[in-house]
C-alpha cells in the first residue's frame, strides 16, 4: 500500500506478508544514511503469559525481554556486532516496556546490513554457558542504574503509581531474577513474541521501495514459520485505590528532587485509534500550557526557587498504562509537588489556558515536528513508538491541527484527579 502526507512530502509505502510480518518503508531521497529498525511487540511488562502451543499461562523472570535483547547478538559463529562492523554498517537494540527494537544504520550495502538484520533476529541461539556468561554483565548494568538517582526517582513514582503492575519493575529486572533465566526460557519467550506476526520492519533513507520490498520477500518466503496465533497475556486490574500516596528515598545526592505522578485506568482512555492519537497529542498541549517553560506558572515557581532548570515532565501512554509525572531538583521537594498539584487541580480557571497560547503552542509542535523530519534515526526511533492502528508520525500535522481548547480541557477531565495522584521524594543521604 502506498500512502502519500502531501503537506509533509512523504511517501509510505507499506505490506502485510504472508508470514504476518508489517513492513513500512520510508524513501529519503538525497539522504546518504539509511536506517533498518526490527520491532517486536514484546517487553519488559509481558512476563505472564501463555507460551506459543501451550494452555496454560506461565510467570517468567522479571528482566528476560532486556536479557534476550542482549543475547540475540550472540551466535554460535560469533558477535553479531562483528559482522555489521565489518560491512560498515553500525548496530544497536533496546528494551521498553512494551517493545524490543533491533536496528542498524548504514551508508553502504543497505541490502546486505538489512539481511543481516533479518536473519539473526530470526535465529536465536540460545545455551547454558551463554546464558550464565551474560548474567554478570546484565548485572553490572542493573547495578549501574540503581546509582543513577534520576532512574530511581523514575521508578519510585511508578512504584507508587502501579504497585501491582509489572511496569513498576526495572526493565532489565533484577540481579536476583536475572538469575533464574535458563536457555529454555529464552527459548519459550522467543517463539511466543518473535514471531513475524508480533513485528514491524521499518526502512528508511535513499532506497527504493519496490527493489527493497523484493528483498524483504524473498527473505521472508524463504523461512519457516509456524501459523499465527494470537498471543495472550494477562495483566493485574488496575484500581486508584492500589495507589500509594507518598514515598521516599534517601540516595548521594547534593539536592532533594521531588516529583508528582498521576495515573490513568485504561478504560478510561479513548477506544479509536485516531482519538486516541489526539488525547495523547492533545495532553502534551495540556502540559506545556500549565507547566511549560514559557508559561507564567512555571516563571513563578521558577522565580520563587521552588524549581529550576532540571524541571521537567513526562507523560507515558501504551499498552495497558497511561500516566503523567512532573518533577525536578528542589530545596523544598515538598512545596514542588504541592505547588505542582495545585496548578493541576485548578486547570479549568488557569489564565494561561486561552486561544492565543494554544494556537502559539501548536505552531511550536508542528515546528519541531517538521525539524524532526530532517533526522531518519529520530523517524527511525520515533515510528514503531508512535503507531496508534493505520495512523502513524506522519498523521500528527492533521491531528495537531485539530486540536481545540475544547480537547484541553476534556483532557483535564480525564486525568487530574487528586485521588489518582501520589508523589515520590529523594533526600540527600547524610553520612
Amino acid at each position: 500500500m502506498k500512502k502519500e502526507y502531501k503537506k509533509i512530502n512523504e511517501t509510505l509505502y507499506s505490506e502485510v506478508l504472508p508470514n504476518g510480518l508489517t513492513v513500512y518503508l520510508l524513501p529519503k531521497p538525497g539522504f546518504h544514511k539509511t536506517y533498518g529498525l526490527f520491532t517486536t511487540d514484546y517487553g519488559s511488562i509481558d512476563n505472564r503469559f501463555i507460551p506459543r502451543g501451550q494452555k496454560e499461562f506461565i510467570t517468567v523472570p522479571d528482566g528476560i525481554a532486556h536479557f534476550l535483547e542482549h543475547k540475540m547478538f550472540e551466535k554460535e559463529t560469533g558477535d553479531v556486532f562483528q559482522d555489521f562492523g565489518k560491512q560498515g554498517a553500525s548496530a544497536n537494540a533496546f528494551t521498553s516496556f512494551t517493545k524490543t527494537s533491533y536496528l542498524f544504520s548504514a551508508t553502504d550495502n543497505i541490502d546486505l546490513n538489512l539481511t543481516t538484520l533479518l536473519d539473526f533476529v530470526q535465529a536465536p541461539y540460545f545455551t547454558a554457558e551463554s546464558v550464565n556468561k551474560e548474567k554478570g554483565i546484565i548485572g553490572q548494568e542493573i547495578q549501574m542504574y540503581q546509582d543513577d538517582p534520576n532512574w530511581r526517582q523514575f521508578f519510585g513514582i511508578i512504584n507508587n503509581l502501579y504497585p501491582e503492575h509489572p511496569l513498576h519493575i526495572d526493565i532489565a529486572g533484577t540481579v536476583e531474577s536475572i538469575d533464574e533465566i535458563t536457555a529454555e526460557d529464552l527459548y519459550t519467550c522467543y517463539n511466543t513474541f518473535y514471531h513475524p506476526s508480533n513485528m514491524k520492519l521499518f526502512v528508511v533513507g535513499n532506497i527504493d521501495p519496490a527493489e527493497m520490498m523484493t528483498l524483504i520477500k524473498e527473505n521472508q518466503a524463504a523461512k519457516d514459520f509456524p501459523v499465527p496465533q494470537p498471543i495472550k497475556r494477562e495483566f493485574p486490574a488496575e484500581t486508584l485505590t492500589d495507589i500509594k500516596k507518598s514515598d521516599c528515598l534517601e540516595m548521594p545526592v547534593t539536592r532533594a528532587k521531588g516529583i508528582l505522578g498521576i495515573k490513568m485506568l485504561t478504560t478510561d482512555l479513548p477506544a479509536d485509534n485516531r482519538e486516541l492519537l489526539r488525547f495523547k497529542t492533545a495532553t502534551s498541549l495540556l502540559w506545556q500550557l500549565l507547566l511549560g517553560s514559557t508559561s507564567k506558572n512555571y516563571l513563578r515557581l521558577y522565580d520563587a526557587g521552588i524549581i529550576d532548570d532540571t524541571f521537567g515532565y513526562e507523560f507515558n501512554l501504551d499498552r495497558t498504562f497511561c500516566f503523567a509525572d512532573f518533577g525536578g531538583d528542589s530545596d523544598e521537594p515538598q512545596e514542588l509537588t504541592k505547588a505542582v498539584q495545585t496548578i493541576l487541580i485548578n486547570y479549568g480557571e488557569d489564565s494561561e489556558i486561552n486561544e492565543a497560547n494554544l494556537t502559539l503552542l501548536k505552531k511550536r509542535m508542528m515546528g519541531k515536528f517538521f525539524q524532526s523530519l530532517n533526522s531518519l534515526e529520530y523517524i527511525a526511533n520515533q515510528f514503531n513508538q508512535n503507531l496508534f492502528g493505520d495512523l502513524t508520525l506522519f498523521d500528527l500535522p492533521e491531528i495537531i491541527q485539530s486540536i481545540t481548547l475544547e480537547d484541553i480541557y476534556v483532557c483535564g477531565q480525564r486525568l487530574i484527579n487528586e485521588d489518582a495522584m501520589s508523589e515520590f521524594f529523594m533526600y540527600p543521604k547524610e553520612d
